[in-house]
């Protein structure tokens, strides 16, 4: 929509937002494959969890699917940042595919703890939605040896063959905050149960949910541009709601309707991280044009960068 006669008279803009290191590696290693190699170029999951870069990658000649059967004999394939379970890389080279992993480097940190936990003896619970595609691809990695865990609720009912040999790893993109009380329910029923060294919720996750949190203390209602696929995207909207904000997910402007903003003076505005900045500038701009000011609010400043996958 166009906002029209909105009220709107402050956009209150979140930083960080939108594209994260692994966002920005997964794309890039796809559009300097098709450089480098040319189309047809196949992608085992999309990219990203956004339809827009997705139409922009295939209008560039890449090909997504589902199956690596529905890839030619020994053709190239790049690996989405979600990642893959081991018996993808094994199928890949029983067909003679070649390889580009874009698997996002802490996704990757997931899949070594879960190695190395089941080389231990370990039961390994997973707390992670189930059917996403880095749930999948983690508990992959270690098959019959692996719990998924999703709520409080179900971290009460787990069990597990031996509690004293138990580990627990996180899917990358979850809540912190709803993180935090599973993995505590689950301390308290297993006390011996051992956690990674680092957090499993990425650094850009968890600067996106506490820029939300800082939009809660001075917006009236908040968008969240992303895709209803994406985790991270719906749990920044989870995360201001459940602070008593009214936010809402939005694919684009033309996804802004009337009464998400009936009364709104100061709305805050974010994106997640498969969110390429000019959907925001396009939603910034509609208001502007109406008069309403631009204000900042920064929680980080991100300054990672991963290097490009290598080809094979």
């Amino acid at each position: 929509m166009h906002p029209g006669k909105s009220t709107v008279e402050r956009i209150v803009l979140a930083e960080p937002r939108g594209f994260c290191a692994g966002v920005e590696r997964a794309v890039e290693a796809v559009r300097n494959a098709l450089r480098v190699y040319g189309p047809p170029l196949y992608v085992r999951h999309q990219i990203v969890h956004n339809r827009f870069v997705l139409e922009a990658l295939e209008a560039e000649g890449a090909i997504f699917v589902e199956s690596l059967d529905r890839i030619p004999h020994g053709q190239r394939v790049i690996f989405s940042a979600h990642g893959v379970a081991p018996s993808e890389w094994d199928h890949a080279r029983e067909r003679e595919l070649r390889v580009i992993d874009a698997t996002c480097p802490l996704v990757t940190k997931v899949h070594l703890e879960v190695a190395r936990y089941a080389a231990e003896g370990r039961t390994i619970i997973l707390v992670g939605h189930a059917g996403h595609e880095e749930v999948n691809g983690t508990l992959g990695v270690a098959p019959g040896k692996m719990v998924l865990v999703g709520t409080v609720e179900e971290a009460l009912c787990v069990e597990i063959p031996d509690p004293s040999r138990a580990a627990v790893v996180t899917q990358t993109t979850l809540s912190v905050d709803d993180t935090r009380d599973i993995v505590e329910t689950l301390k308290a029923r297993f006390p011996q149960m051992v956690t990674p060294k680092t957090d499993d919720i990425c650094y850009a996750t968890q600067n996106r949910q506490n820029a939300v949190k800082e939009l809660v203390e001075s917006t009236d209602a908040i968008l969240v541009v992303g895709s209803r696929q994406s985790s991270n995207a719906n749990r920044l909207v989870e995360v201001a709601r459940m602070r008593g904000a009214r936010a809402y997910l939005v694919d684009s402007l033309k996804d802004v309707t009337e009464p998400m903003l009936e009364g709104v003076r100061a709305l805050g505005l974010t994106a997640s991280a498969s969110s390429p900045e000019w959907l925001v500038e396009e939603i910034i701009g509609a208001f502007a044009e109406q008069g309403a000011k631009v204000e900042l609010v920064s929680v980080a400043r991100e300054r990672v960068h991963f290097a490009l996958p290598m080809a094979d």
